[in-house]
């Protein structure tokens, strides 16, 4: 699979998940939309550092480990809220 199509499904997961969350279909808290974010952010990382795009990939990993802490947090809440 070439760069460019690995970056143009990155981005347009990011995009996805961004439309969703305007229309109020996805959550920012949701698992949907973080994971979205997580796979989405760390594709586009992949494009960027295939075309030694530095401080893209700088950005696309932070973006990727931030969604992937909240992500985590969410599900670690998740046993817990359905347990209450």
């Amino acid at each position: 699979m070439s760069s460019m199509v690995i970056g143009s499904l990155g981005v347009g997961l990011l995009l996805l998940a961004f439309a969703l969350n305007l229309i109020k279909r996805l959550s920012q808290t949701s698992g949907l939309y973080l994971a979205m974010n997580v796979i989405g952010a760390l594709l586009a990382a992949w494009y960027a550092y295939d075309g030694r795009v530095l401080p893209f990939v700088i950005l696309e990993m932070v973006w990727a480990v931030t969604a992937l802490v909240r992500l985590i947090n969410v599900i670690k809440k998740a046993p817990r809220q359905r347990g209450a």
